[in-house]
């Protein structure tokens, strides 16, 4: 399909090839999450190619944090858009998600064959401790940069309560927040001007001018209604029309279905981050589908964190098991590695949808005070979902026996006292200390719990991890 438009003067600003080859090694060393992705990218593409300016490259970066999605991956494929047009940013998008695709993949073959030998079971052990404090990690990260005063403490606290306690839905939170934000921040409030943001770099910055690209906006990146309309529309039906198929021909029942349509549909509200969305994620996969079990989900997580590439890539493990488990007449493996498959394109295609459709239009609002104090709003809401994300990994990795106490509208997991898996908790310890106080990387903290999980199943036995 021809989605390119091509005025006369269009060209590309770096040699594709040259261009494919950086994409390629951003993503081999796109790990940490999406602050490490984005300052790699910041230090290759900015620091060492000088191909954009510091100011161009924050640009890019605060439009991709209002969409839903993983923000790296779409910072990839606007920059990749603006070097080399739309083959460039398809290019440049598909390489940031390949690497990490293949590597989740190998790790959930080895996973379903082999997840209940003791060593496997003592690796994933290991890696659900280190990953809850990474996750705590988060909160703290997230929440000292979005909860700079009383009214963002307050939108936090409301969306932890909404979500842990009431249960609301996810993308309800988030679009209420926006909502909130947007109002505030069209008001003129300075209370809803405090938008997250990731830091670029260190040392002197590289002006825009002073970039191969230049201060200019290249002529394909200027706004075209017909161009935008037939890029977003071959897109959209690349991305739905498969869900449609499978709804016609193997039914609403269908585990493909399912999570061709969930996905889809987490696609649309995954604003915040990986961290935010999993919490949704696992409402619905554990407590509504069936598809995992809490620990598998944790499990899931660390083959994310040990991967390059975006960290919503754990729902690709998350559609793997699903299939897994519910194969109906294909082969158990070949139904995931198809469900695997089905799940990272609608996960990821709408990342280029929101780029090609709206990139071109949307510089012009950039520094707008009401589409600020939206994404300040969502950005406070997301570390009440992180907090109950926290906590409810914690319950489930900590105690092996969780109950449901309600009161009215009011439910809550609560904890057996008695079910408390000290080596779970002995280890978690180690891991926030090793990430808070040592400074350890994420990488290196990983690998270390998951060594000592594996040393530890070798020593007593796995059947002594649980009480």
């Amino acid at each position: 399909m021809d989605m390119e438009r091509d005025a006369p003067a269009s060209r590309d600003i770096v040699p594709l090839g040259e261009a494919a080859k950086v994409w390629a090694r951003v993503a081999a060393l796109s790990f940490g999450g999406p602050a490490g992705q984005i300052a790699v990218m910041h230090r290759i593409v900015v620091d060492e190619k000088r191909w954009i300016g510091e100011h161009r490259f924050l640009h890019a970066l605060n439009y991709c944090m209002l969409l839903p999605g993983p923000e790296a991956h779409q910072l990839a494929i606007y920059i990749g858009w603006l070097l080399n047009r739309t083959i460039g940013g398809l290019i440049a998008g598909a390489l940031f998600v390949l690497p990490g695709f293949i590597s989740i993949l190998g790790l959930s073959y080895v996973y379903a064959a082999y997840g209940n030998v003791s060593y496997i079971a003592g690796l994933f052990f290991g890696l659900k401790a280190a990953v809850l404090a990474v996750v705590l990690q988060a909160v703290f990260r997230i929440g000292s940069r979005a909860l700079k005063n009383n009214v963002m403490i307050g939108i936090a606290a409301a969306a932890f309560i909404a979500i842990f306690c009431l249960h609301v839905p996810f993308p309800l939170i988030i679009i209420t927040a926006g909502i909130v934000g947007f109002l505030g921040g069209r008001a003129g409030s300075p209370l809803f001007e405090v938008g997250g943001g990731h830091k670029g770099g260190s040392g002197d910055i590289l002006e825009d001018r002073d970039s191969l690209l230049g201060e200019d906006t290249p002529i394909h990146a200027r706004p075209n209604l017909a161009w935008s309309l037939r890029v977003s529309g071959s897109l959209a039906a690349a991305w739905l029309l498969p869900v449609a198929l499978l709804l016609v021909t193997v039914g609403s029942g269908s585990v493909f279905s399912q999570v061709g349509l969930f996905f889809s549909q987490m696609a649309v509200v995954t604003f915040g981050g990986a961290y935010a969305v999993l919490a949704y994620v696992a409402q619905e996969a554990v407590q509504h589908f069936g598809w995992l079990k809490p620990g598998e989900m944790l499990d899931g997580l660390g083959m994310a964190e040990t991967t390059p590439g975006p960290l919503i890539s754990v729902v690709q493990f998350v559609g793997f098991m699903a299939a897994y488990r519910n194969p109906g007449p294909l082969d158990p493996m070949l139904a995931a590695t198809l469900a695997a498959v089905l799940t990272t394109w609608v996960t990821f295609i709408p990342s280029f949808l929101w780029i090609f459709l709206g990139a071109p239009f949307i510089e012009r609002l950039r520094g707008d005070p009401a589409l600020t104090g939206a994404m300040s709003a969502i950005t406070a809401a997301v570390v009440g979902v992180i907090l109950n994300l926290a906590i409810w990994f914690g319950v489930h990795v900590l105690f092996a026996d969780v109950r449901t106490a309600s009161w009215g509208q009011v439910s809550i997991d609560v904890p057996v006292p008695a079910s408390l898996i000290w080596p779970s908790l002995v280890l978690t310890v180690l891991a926030a200390l090793a990430i808070f106080h040592l400074k350890l990387s994420v990488i290196t903290t990983l690998a270390i719990c998951a060594a000592i999980g594996v040393a530890w199943t070798i020593l007593t036995g796995f059947g002594a991890i649980a009480p």
